[in-house]
């Protein structure tokens, strides 16, 4: 069966923004005394705050400070480095030969309702989503179930009519519950055996626009 609609991970994904993502965090848990580093962060980046915070420092998302150094890594994020951001290499091409094959095209972050509108910007791929959800629209961020949940209800598809772009493996693993199967990028920072489940794995857009034919998109 050919897909109609490809559900699209940003960071890590279109975006080259994982070791961003993993700077903020060390910047501003050090400054609140957590005493981490970037090799205890990079293997939790794809999975949201709500998540991540416990895991790293053990603290609640929802508690004052976790509130607080959620809102500061943002601020610091999209201040800091946010303007240094660039897609992967032919983010735009690879989207632009999906909408002219008729795959309608949702967006699925863990990242703020904000962080993605200006995610998709950098990526210059904004003007060809039919839609996008993020954390803000979810109870729970991956490796959650959520968010799929979410961008399925939102391109109003089942979900065996849909393939996700993902980089990392709280992607497959969010999908897998809600019937999605994945197509993983290594460009995240993850290696193959991380990526274990994915239905196939490619270096980058640019790697799967090349392969385009060949790919699970053209079957």
């Amino acid at each position: 069966m050919r897909y109609q609609g490809v559900i699209l991970d940003i960071d890590g994904t279109l975006v080259d923004s994982n070791g961003a993502h993993v700077q903020a965090w060390v910047e501003v848990l050090q400054a609140h005394g957590f005493a981490v580093t970037p090799e205890e962060i990079w293997p939790l980046i794809g999975m949201g705050g709500d998540n991540l915070l416990p895991r790293v420092a053990g603290i609640e998302a929802e508690s004052e400070l976790g509130e607080k150094i959620s809102k500061e890594r943002s601020d610091l994020f999209k201040e800091k480095f946010m303007p240094g951001l660039r897609p992967f290499p032919e983010v735009r091409a690879l989207l632009s030969r999906m909408r002219e094959r008729g795959l309608r095209l949702v967006a699925a972050s863990s990242s703020k309702a904000d962080e993605v509108e200006k995610l998709l910007k950098i990526a210059e791929v904004e003007d060809l989503m039919e839609e996008s959800t993020s954390a803000s629209d979810t109870e729970h961020s991956k490796p959650d179930p959520d968010l799929i949940h979410s961008a399925l209800d939102r391109i109003g598809l089942p979900a065996e009519e849909l393939v996700m772009l993902g980089d990392t493996p709280y992607d497959i693993q969010a999908a897998a519950p809600a019937g999605v199967k994945v197509i993983a990028f290594r460009c995240g920072g993850f290696k193959d055996e991380d990526l274990k489940g994915a239905l196939a794995i490619y270096d980058d857009a640019a790697d799967l626009l090349a392969r385009y034919d060949s790919s699970p998109l053209a079957a």
